[in-house]
């Protein structure tokens, strides 16, 4: 018998590491596609922070060209929601696995031709009309590539790593943080007329590396276990979209509200703050990144961390705490983000990414798929992201600029934060529960 069982048992055993490395495998294709996906849509929030108000927008005061900047960066987070629903509608019907291969393309082709635009000086209007093309390609693109790459993560993990999977493609955006900022960190370095002249240009052009290498990565992946279970039982909907708004309603907009929290928190720290440090604080484009540099690298450790705490306390507390946590930290944080201390302008950059971030972005893959059936579930996320960010993300550094111009302090910004923090504890809380839960 002995005899007999060994063998047996050495194949399942050899079947169930398979498993695990292709679980693994997975995660690592979404982060990396994530990443440089990050990478390119980020690299333009830096550029508007830094250079596009004086390259596109020559022609108006610092402040007006700064919003008119944060304006295009707007566009295409406004786009996302429309990527959301072109490409949750075809994940949906025809996999996961295709429509992350495209989006990755797609935005690759909008930050290389972003990298080789002319300027105002060249063409005039012209200039800024191509600039928001491309930034709402850009946008399209990412609006179809989180959603997916989330449901690729959780549907491949078993039931007891699921946050911990899903946080992978998570992770991708510190990555992306760490090479958009690293990369701007190095090309400012450049005297100040080379780095407007072609030093900014640099990081968008190196993205084309990236993409080869995310879509080569990407097309070695296997479909989602669950589609290929919708596909065999035919439940695929023929209008995602419409099949969520009318049955799934209620967790789409909870989606939305969980949401809003963080992606707000991130968009303000990422683009606002670094805009607010060189051009009311007086810090240099150095030491603003290096202070971003400094949170995302600490971000890549505590992500999975908080998605290990997620499959261990449940998807949906850990979200709430993060809410909560958020609300009672973000006038502090933001005070600090103001005082004109770069210490305490590091350090709170350094708690609101490394702390309160994660705590709300690591569990996101397993309780936004707990909400929604697969055959509509890249929709539904998506969907439901996308409109957050689309709010949140997209009109955060606007309404935090329109904030302190108006208050002459950054307090507000805080308070503003401080809502959407208990917004998204509530709405987390009325969720449905994941497995573990």
């Amino acid at each position: 018998m002995n005899s007999i069982a060994s063998p047996l048992q050495a194949q399942a055993a050899t079947t169930v590491e398979r498993k695990h490395q292709s679980v693994w495998k997975i995660g690592a294709a979404t982060m990396v596609g994530t990443a440089i996906e990050a990478f390119d849509f980020l690299a333009y929030g830096t550029a508007a922070a830094l250079v596009f108000n004086k390259l596109f927008f020559p022609n108006f005061d610092p402040t007006v060209g700064t919003l008119a900047a944060f304006g295009t960066f707007a566009s295409g987070m406004l786009a996302r929601p429309l990527g959301g629903i072109i490409f949750g509608h075809y994940g949906d019907r025809l996999g996961r696995k295709s429509m992350l291969t495209l989006s990755l393309l797609l935005m690759g082709i909008c930050t290389v031709l972003i990298g080789l635009l002319p300027t105002y000086e060249s063409i005039g209007l012209w200039a800024a009309v191509l600039l928001v093309l491309l930034r709402i390609g850009q946008g399209l693109s990412f609006g179809g590539e989180l959603g997916g790459a989330m449901l690729m993560a959780v549907e491949h993990a078993p039931p007891k790593w699921k946050s911990l999977v899903g946080s992978m493609p998570q992770m991708g955006a510190p990555i992306g943080v760490l090479l958009s900022s690293g990369a701007f960190a190095l090309v400012t370095q450049l005297p100040e007329a080379s780095f407007l002249s072609w030093g900014w240009r640099l990081p968008f052009l190196a993205s084309a590396v990236l993409i080869v290498l995310g879509v080569f990565i990407r097309m070695k992946v296997q479909e989602s276990p669950e589609f290929m279970q919708v596909k065999v039982h035919q439940k695929t909907a023929a209008l995602p979209a419409r099949e969520v708004v009318v049955a799934h309603l209620k967790p789409l907009l909870l989606t939305i509200g969980g949401k809003l929290a963080e992606v707000t928190l991130i968009y303000t720290i990422l683009v606002f703050s670094i805009s607010y440090a060189t051009s009311r604080l007086g810090f240099s484009r150095s030491d603003a990144l290096h202070a971003l540099i400094a949170g995302s690298t600490v971000m890549v450790f505590t992500i999975p961390a908080s998605g290990w705490l997620a499959d261990k306390v449940g998807a949906r507390r850990l979200y709430v705490f993060g809410g909560l946590l958020l609300a009672v930290m973000a006038v502090p944080l933001f005070q600090a983000i103001g005082s004109g201390s770069l210490t305490a302008y590091t350090v709170a950059m350094v708690v609101a990414l490394s702390i309160n971030y994660p705590l709300m972005f690591a569990p996101q893959s397993n309780l936004y798929a707990a909400q929604f059936p697969a055959e509509l579930r890249y929709s539904g996320i998506s969907i439901g992201i996308q409109f957050a960010a689309a709010i949140g993300g997209g009109l955060a550094p606007i309404i935090a600029a329109t904030l302190v111009a108006k208050y002459s302090s950054i307090v507000p910004v805080g308070i503003y934060v401080a809502v959407l923090g208990v917004v998204a504890a509530v709405s987390a809380w009325l969720m449905r529960p994941t497995a573990n839960e």
